[in-house]
């Protein structure tokens, strides 16, 4: 049975590389992009951070151009990024021109 986390909902998708978040900051209003890279192997205890310079696990590409990086607690996946069901008319390619088209 799936659980309910603050990081995503239940049957939604996990918070990996490719998934479309919020980034929630108590100074500002909360952001929208996607997560661009992963750094848990720089955060984990022994991993290459600092105290006075901690690593956040996350880079996130916002919708506005800006780079962040963010940690777990920080991000939740946008409901809207997502559906129960896949469309049927997509053919999964992104619009523009293809090799070979």
């Amino acid at each position: 049975m799936a659980r309910n986390s603050g990081s995503r909902p239940v049957g939604g998708p996990a918070l990996t590389i490719g998934v479309r978040v919020l980034v929630r900051r108590s100074t500002a209003a909360d952001l929208t992009g996607e997560v661009v890279e992963d750094y848990a192997a720089v955060t984990d205890p022994g991993g290459g951070g600092h105290a006075w310079a901690p690593v956040h696990r996350w880079a996130v590409a916002l919708d506005d151009g800006r780079l962040v990086f963010a940690d777990t607690e920080d991000l939740t996946i946008d409901p809207s990024s997502y559906r129960s069901a896949p469309n049927p008319d997509s053919t999964g390619r992104t619009p523009g021109r293809h090799r070979g088209e």
